[in-house]
């Protein structure tokens, strides 16, 4: 069985780049504390943020202290990585405000009791940063030449709309926040996305040129679906790791509705499964493969929602699809006997549930035939659902083979 974390995580497919692999192996034979960053640019993480906590809880897993640097401070710049226009600044309470949101959902992922994690704001000490001092102490370390070579300013640069001054200060900002912790907590080893490569190693530098010390980097591939598809990226919409946003059972459907041939690399990046069971699932193949997603999705719920509503979602999906049967786990909207009774537009009635982002969307659903009111088709766009359309008090709309939503009269 393998034991050092470092292999872990390259067996799994989290590794794409090292700055010194046996150094980092060697590192890991021992308890280090290692960090990861994230934007807050918006309330509620999703699937695609899952790749770097993963790996955290890994580290954990393995007896190392993982660090959840939260980027109160960094987020005030926005980080030109892997954008072609300079990000849309938010509003310093709009970015505490998500900070304070995401806080909460990394607890569900990471135990940070007893000292064995650290959740911190590099807002703490990089807004309180006397801008002279930091130019003479930290900026003087940087050679504008290699900043202009990482691809992620060289890209900014050379497009368009070019790379404002603003972003530039990015990579000291990263690069002064690997040196803070490793200061403050011993922190050796930081990781990050592939587009991150350039800015970590400017911190790994940093923390050699000033305290003389050997520090390590990490990168993540970039996760897409077999499809070429952005992970966590839906018809939908993004697939939001906060249930007011997606419900457990819409994120255990999100897992169970993945292309086959993602199935055992997903397994492997996105559950604790271990290896052996991945690849024996990964074997599976035709009407098989339906057990081994299931494992993905219950899995992959469980580890975000807890034992219970991800129990709840997987029956509620196996009454649903096998005897027809909606439970509570189903999204539900209540609408009042009034609106029914006048009659809703079926277009205007998918988009307003979220089956459908808009009514041209919707339309075209109906067109192709893939909308559906109590399993009968839609059958075409000037239908209207209205209280004939009721069935013990609720009407079930379906979206293509498998996205259900019902709707109950309150």
């Amino acid at each position: 069985m393998t034991s050092n974390a470092f292999d872990v995580l390259t067996e799994r497919g989290f590794i794409e780049q090292v700055s010194d692999a046996e150094g980092v192996r060697a590192a890991m034979e021992g308890p280090i504390t290692c960090y990861i960053g994230f934007d807050p640019s918006a309330s509620s993480f999703h699937v695609g943020n899952l790749v770097p906590i993963m790996a955290l809880a890994h580290m954990q897993r393995h007896g190392h202290r993982p660090i959840a640097v939260m980027g109160g401070g960094t987020g005030m710049v926005g980080d030109p990585s892997g954008k072609t226009e300079m990000r849309q600044l938010l509003a310093v309470a709009q970015i505490d405000a998500h900070v304070t949101t995401l806080k909460g959902q990394m607890a569900n992922l990471i135990d940070f009791s007893e000292g064995r994690a650290f959740m911190v704001n590099n807002a703490d000490w990089l807004r309180r940063l006397n801008y002279l001092e930091f130019l003479r102490d930290i900026g003087r370390h940087f050679s504008v030449n290699r900043m202009l070579a990482a691809e992620a300013y060289r890209t900014r640069y050379e497009s368009e709309q070019g790379l404002s001054f603003l972003e530039f200060n990015y990579m000291l900002l990263q690069a002064y926040d690997f040196l803070h912790l490793y200061r403050e907590y011993d922190c050796v080893l930081q990781m990050g996305g592939n587009d991150q490569w350039g800015n970590i190693l400017a911190g790994v530098d940093l923390i050699r040129r000033t305290d003389g010390a050997q520090a390590y980097a990490a990168t993540f591939p970039l996760v897409t679906t077999n499809s070429g598809a952005k992970m966590g990226k839906t018809a939908e919409g993004a697939v939001w790791l906060d249930p007011e946003l997606v419900s457990p059972y819409e994120y255990y459907q999100y897992w169970i509705n993945v292309d086959d041939a993602d199935v055992e690399r997903f397994l492997a990046l996105f559950t604790f499964v271990p290896m052996e069971r991945v690849r024996e699932l990964g074997r599976l193949q035709g009407a098989d493969i339906r057990r081994a997603k299931e494992v993905l999705a219950l899995e992959a719920t469980r580890i975000l929602h807890g034992e219970d509503a991800a129990r709840e979602a997987q029956e509620a999906a196996r009454q649903l699809f096998g005897k027809g049967v909606v439970t509570d786990a189903v999204p539900t909207t209540d609408i009042k006997a009034a609106e029914l009774e006048a009659g809703i537009p079926a277009p205007e009635l998918f988009e307003s549930v979220g089956l459908c982002r808009s009514r041209s969307e919707a339309r075209r659903l109906i067109q192709q035939g893939g909308a559906y009111i109590n399993e009968e088709a839609v059958p075409n766009v000037d239908q209207t659902i209205s209280m004939e359309d009721l069935v013990d008090g609720e009407v079930l709309l379906r979206a293509g083979k498998k996205r259900y939503h019902r709707l109950r009269v309150s």
